[in-house]
């Protein structure tokens, strides 16, 4: 019954995930978690020839770890949407904390001060001049423009490697800055946080300072798309169908053992 029980727990676990990874099929970023499974410490109730007889107590939940494989990549026409071909992470920080995260999810805007954010208005990371000297937020401004030109800025483009290109209401053209990426050597160390965001960089392992995209085996930057997200659904229905029915296969042994506990019980009346 202990085993039956103890598998009951785990399958549950294991369908919260299933359930989670479904929920998420057409969210941008999001990666999909595999639950992975492990024996239980047996209880040796003796001894023969040939070593000692044990007996299993059940299973338990080994890791729940998620899938960093890529996503499909689907095109927005929003200039301000970026997904990674490839490896690595956009890194952005809470401007009322100061706290760095990474995400998969590209789906940034300019917000009323020219910062580019995201969804939740966390500030995008990368180098904020043209000299690639100084790493903080993403701004699109005229600042550090050519010869000091106080002009408007018209319009702004992403290329594939993150330079942000701005042009000038007087026709001046100049690179502002740079979005950067970072990666890890144990992505699956990270924590997620809720909406699309990671923590636990340092745990996860960040190789060296975060880089330009395409450069140090980091993908590239696909503007105007989306990554979504990489739940293999038909792979998601078939666990899920096959952790139905063994969920199910162990209610029959608890309640087997159940019934031999009551045959057992009247055997004294």
């Amino acid at each position: 019954m202990d085993s039956g029980v103890s598998a009951l727990d785990q399958f549950q676990q294991q369908l919260n995930v299933i359930g989670n990874n479904i929920a998420n099929v057409n969210t941008a970023g999001f990666k999909s978690a595999d639950v992975e499974f492990a024996n239980a410490l047996s209880q040796t109730v003796g001894s023969n020839a040939i070593g000692s007889m044990q007996v299993g107590t059940g299973v338990t939940t080994s890791e729940i770890t998620n899938q960093f494989t890529q996503g499909a990549i689907n095109t927005t026409g929003v200039q301000t949407n970026m997904a990674v071909n490839g490896n690595g992470f956009f890194l952005v920080k809470d401007p009322s904390s100061g706290q760095t995260y990474v995400t998969r999810d590209g789906d940034f805007s300019v917000d009323t001060n020219g910062f580019l954010v995201t969804s939740t208005g966390m500030r995008v990371q990368g180098y904020t001049d043209s000299s690639h000297g100084t790493v903080g937020d993403i701004q699109i401004s005229n600042a550090g423009a050519p010869g000091g030109d106080i002009s408007a800025v018209q319009s702004y483009t992403f290329d594939s490697s993150g330079n942000v290109n701005i042009l000038l209401a007087d026709g001046t053209q100049y690179t502002s800055g740079q979005v950067l990426l970072q990666n890890f050597t144990t992505p699956t160390q990270l924590l997620s946080v809720g909406n699309n965001l990671y923590s636990g960089l340092t745990n996860a392992g960040p190789l060296a300072a975060a880089v330009a995209p395409g450069s140090n085996g980091l993908g590239s930057l696909v503007t105007g798309s989306l990554e979504m997200s990489n739940v293999d659904l038909a792979g998601q229905l078939t666990s899920l169908i096959t952790t139905q029915r063994a969920y199910e296969a162990n209610t029959k042994v608890i309640t087997t053992s159940d019934e031999i506990l009551q045959d057992t019980v009247n055997l004294i009346r």
